[in-house]
């Protein structure tokens, strides 16, 4: 048997279980769907506890926490009087508006596609890989453009350098889809997550926020360990592979067009000075103490807590001045325009958004996730996993691994397990902050191999265009070492992380005391 034979049929007993979860994912509803499904457990489930007197006394406060049915009628009427408050209450909501109204600018006229062209072209060839993998785990601040520009790129980079084009490929979804959990930027992704922990961490301590910085510090501080790990991966084991394997289809690389590439570098160089600007003017409102995002003891709490306000700008001047240089916008109704698309794009959001948040809504008025929180708590403690918290974090990690297989969506899956997990873990000690740290390390790490995240068919298909006969078995069997080894190197990092009490982000503690809300920066 030949090392190429073998390479080849080693995976394929793992691949058999990858399918049969594939099989079975099949068979979920989407994830509107499953909110519906969820919105109606709650309320029959809330209705039996309520009918068997389930109480719990929460230790953060000394009351009583009683069920309620929601299949009472001042909770129904309740329903239908407060439904419009509730969605438009629903934390993440707000954010993800303010941001994507300047990203969705950004990526409509361009800035993100010539940004990431731009870095991958201009780097050496020794450092290929490794740029690459970087720009793909940076570019989840930049929506789609990680998908649809980065990765195709990075094949035909690779295949004109003369190295195996699904490399490269491969490092760029290892990026974009592998590194979804680090960035050195704030992203859309920190406002939606944020908002659904403080939605469940309320639930425990009513005073209790968690700002969209909660995890910068530590998904900021991982961006190395996925750019390393994910070049090691790709050139070390995914790349040799590959070579040893069936030969691929040279495909003739698109015409320049000297044109398109002084325009975008133009635009580019406008982005720089709008980008710039912004830089100064934040700089000019927090120079000092008592300035507009500085307090009056010096502190840096407004400016953090700004952080929203500062990337929509930042998203408005990059787009801005890229359009302007690039000749895509000409006039002020071609930036409403775009903006526009922006935020029409994400239609889908709102439709799941608002059944997500009727379903946190009715699980904190039935009271069903203090009731879970507080007796799960109390059960972990009795099998004494509340001297251990590093390893309950780990559990979540795995938790999220598993879910990840099944739904793709992580703010969908976040909706559902963090009005449990959140105020669980506080009860044992375990901020907030903390525990989702933890679930973006485990969401993160098995994009690449599940077949329901949405971007895993033009993936595929992008791989084709290189090996007309590659199929799904193929590309999990591609993706897997990065997998196993984004999970072994992220989730050491976390421990690590963790054990060492560095904070998850400015002001964030990572241990938090029952009944007394922490302070912030």
């Amino acid at each position: 048997m030949t090392d190429t034979t073998a390479a080849q049929e080693k995976p394929s007993r793992l691949l058999r279980f990858l399918n049969s979860v594939e099989v079975a994912g099949n068979k979920l509803p989407d994830p509107v769907t499953l909110f519906i499904i969820s919105i109606c457990i709650v309320m029959v489930l809330s209705a039996i506890l309520a009918a068997f007197g389930a109480s719990a006394v929460n230790p953060a406060t000394g009351e009583a926490v009683n069920a309620v049915s929601l299949l009472d009628s001042a909770q129904i009427r309740r329903l239908f009087i407060e439904l419009p408050q509730v969605f438009t209450a629903f934390p993440p909501l707000g954010i993800v508006i303010v941001v994507i109204i300047g990203s969705g600018l950004a990526e409509r006229a361009g800035f993100f596609a010539a940004a990431l062209k731009g870095l991958v072209r201009a780097v050496p060839r020794p450092l290929m890989t490794l740029t690459i993998v970087f720009a793909g785990v940076q570019a989840n601040i930049a929506s789609d453009a990680g998908y649809v520009v980065l990765i195709p790129l990075a094949a035909a980079v690779f295949a004109s350098s003369g190295r195996h084009p699904v490399a490269g490929l491969s490092a760029a979804f290892a990026g974009v889809a592998g590194g979804f959990a680090a960035n050195f930027a704030i992203t859309p992704g920190d406002g939606i997550l944020s908002g659904m922990t403080q939605a469940a961490a309320q639930l425990i301590d009513k005073d209790y926020t968690v700002e969209i910085t909660a995890n910068w510090y530590f998904l900021a501080a991982i961006v190395p360990v996925y750019v390393i790990v994910g070049t090691l991966v790709c050139e070390y084991i995914v790349e040799p592979r590959l070579n040893a394997g069936r030969p691929w289809q040279h495909v003739a690389p698109p015409p320049i067009d000297a044109d398109q590439d002084r325009r975008e570098a133009r635009g580019l160089r406008f982005a720089g000075i709008g980008f710039l600007l912004v830089v100064l003017l934040v700089a000019a409102l927090a120079w000092g103490p008592g300035s507009p995002l500085r307090s009056d003891d010096g502190s840096f709490e407004p400016l953090f807590r700004s952080m929203v306000a500062i990337m929509f700008l930042v998203f408005l001047a990059c787009g801005l001045g890229y359009g302007v240089g690039a000749g895509v916008i000409k006039s002020d109704k071609d930036a409403v325009q775009l903006a526009g698309k922006g935020v029409g794009e994400i239609s889908a959001y709102l439709v799941l958004v608002f059944f997500a948040s009727v379903f946190v809504a009715l699980f904190g008025w039935s009271h069903m996730g203090s009731l879970l929180a507080i007796n799960g708590a109390e059960g972990l403690k009795a099998m004494g996993f509340d001297g251990a918290p590093v390893l309950l974090l780990v559990g979540v990690i795995l938790l999220a691994m598993f879910c990840d297989l099944l739904v793709g969506s992580a703010s969908a899956k976040w909706a559902i397990l963090s009005p449990i997990l959140v105020p669980m873990f506080m009860l044992l000690g375990i901020a907030p902050e903390a525990t989702q740290a933890a679930y973006r390390v485990g969401d993160s790490t098995t994009n690449m191999i599940t077949p329901f995240m949405s971007y895993f068919p033009l993936i595929l298909v992008m791989a084709r265009k290189y090996m007309p006969d590659y199929g799904i078995g193929s590309m999990i069997a591609l993706m897997l070492p990065y997998t196993v080894s984004y999970f072994m190197a992220s989730g050491t990092f976390f421990v690590m992380w963790y054990l060492f009490g560095m904070p998850f982000g400015p002001g964030v503690e990572n241990v938090y005391v029952p009944g007394a809300s922490l302070p912030k920066p």
